[in-house]
């Protein structure tokens, strides 16, 4: 168990939020990054300790085609500006978790401008991937190489190069040292090496305590990229497109379904198989543009800070804000966002608000962070189930029986148009209290009846 098993994270893509040029033209400092100090506070408000940011390095776009691992993008600021937010996010007990894109460089990298300007001679023409001096490309560079996503402005690193590995483990060293960050997100981790992600977890071990490496993986089975020898999390696709779309057909058998397969890949261990849940995030529209019905948002939300695994708002969703792909285009998933004009939605925005009492409430119980997922009911409009935490667990290893706490949590949800009454069982606690009305209910024979209005939730923790 380690601090981001119980970590809300906020997800903040700081090119777009800052309000920086689209392009950087490499001519001076702009200090934008300085725009997210009030975010600071409005992070830890919201009930999040955890900032996942990035891209942040300089870069001469949308912040995947790096120049420099070692400077801060000049769009954003400099080095001084990184190290100043990263501790006023620790001064307020929030940790950071950087992007690491280390599968691919832009063609504006030291190494690739070296094997531009001296092709069979450069000493780094073994740091790509295929390099093919009879092929060219649409840059006329008389030369081809392997790229990401079809895309020769993503060179791809060849990561079975010691050179190339030492290279980046430095990087990462030096990011430890110069920033204190917590953790990295590792960009398009479903196509890197697994002997290089073997190396990153060593070092991972080596450089900090309880260091996190969390994966961008799509699809498959999560227990590949999960497990001693590689990645500690990943983000949790599959359950990202059940949530919305269980919705949208009034189908909860998908979520619970999805769930299942989840369970069978972790064994009901959610230390077994640790997950980054999200709705939304820099590469897909916005929840708010996903649902028909708006009224499933904080439905969605409750599903996201209760299922296991670690929640994460992608910044401006909590305030349901829209966001599509346009044209081929991903801008409009990446706004300019004023925190002033939000100042209200804590106090007067139900889902801003219903978000925020998650994230406490998670904060609270061991069950939402550590619990074994038991399913207590499911139609297609109306699902309950509950994440249960056993006095016996590891967790408890070493602590006196006075503090061997047993927790339930029973959450139940209701997509209809019309209200609906669940009857669950109560796991031996007499009175539930709900995190988002504040409503108390008593158990009747050891079950639970409870009335939900239309469209609605809730999350009943045990009142001991």
């Amino acid at each position: 168990m380690a601090w981001y098993d119980e970590t809300n994270f906020y997800h903040i893509y700081p090119l777009g939020l800052c309000g920086a040029p689209k392009e950087n033209k490499y001519d001076g400092v702009e200090h934008n990054l300085k725009k997210l100090d009030p975010w600071i506070n409005h992070i830890k408000n919201l009930g999040c300790n955890g900032i996942y940011i990035g891209p942040l390095f300089e870069s001469v776009g949308h912040g995947y085609e790096t120049t420099d691992y070692k400077k801060l993008d000049s769009r954003l600021g400099d080095n001084d500006d990184l190290k100043a937010f990263v501790k006023k996010c620790h001064d307020n007990d929030i940790k950071v978790v950087f992007d690491g894109v280390f599968n691919h460089t832009g063609r504006d990298f030291f190494a690739f401008k070296d094997l531009k300007e001296n092709r069979e001679n450069s000493r780094y023409k073994d740091w790509y991937c295929n390099v093919n001096f009879w092929g060219n490309n649409e840059y006329n560079d008389g030369f081809s190489y392997d790229n990401w996503g079809g895309y020769n402005l993503l060179v791809k690193l060849n990561q079975w190069n010691p050179e190339v590995r030492d290279y980046i483990c430095d990087v990462i060293r030096f990011w430890v040292k110069e920033f204190d960050i917590d953790g990295i997100r590792l960009d398009a981790a479903d196509v890197l090496d697994f002997e290089f992600m073997k190396c990153l977890r060593n070092l991972a071990n080596e450089i900090k305590e309880d260091f996190w490496l969390m994966g961008e993986v799509i699809h498959g089975d999560y227990t590949r990229w999960v497990n001693n020898d590689t990645l500690h999390a990943v983000t949790n696709y599959v359950m990202h497109k059940a949530l919305y779309s269980g919705h949208n057909d009034h189908n909860y058998f998908e979520i619970a379904h999805t769930q299942k397969r989840l369970n069978d890949m972790s064994q009901n261990n959610p230390l077994r198989l640790r997950l980054y849940n999200f709705v939304d995030n820099h590469d897909v529209e916005r929840i708010y543009n996903k649902l028909n019905n708006k009224a499933h948002l904080v439905l969605v939300h409750i599903l996201l800070y209760t299922l296991p695994g670690v929640p994460s708002i992608y910044y401006g969703s909590e305030f349901g804000i829209e966001g599509k792909k346009e044209r081929g285009s991903d801008d409009s998933l990446r706004p300019v966002l004023n925190l002033e004009d939000f100042k209200d939605y804590m106090d007067n925005n139900v889902l801003t608000k219903s978000i925020k009492m998650l994230g406490e409430a998670r904060k609270e119980s061991k069950a939402l962070n550590y619990g074994i997922y038991r399913e207590l009911l499911l139609t297609n409009r109306q699902y309950a189930y509950a994440r249960t935490f056993n006095p016996d667990s590891m967790y408890y290893d070493g602590k006196p029986e006075e503090e061997r706490i047993y927790d339930n949590v029973v959450i139940t949800l209701n997509n209809d148009d019309n209200p609906a009454c669940l009857n669950v069982p109560s796991d031996g606690f007499v009175k539930y209290k709900g995190v988002l009305s504040g409503s108390e209910i008593n158990a009747d024979n050891g079950r639970l009846n409870v009335n939900l209005e239309a469209n609605s939730g809730e999350v009943w923790l045990p009142v001991r």
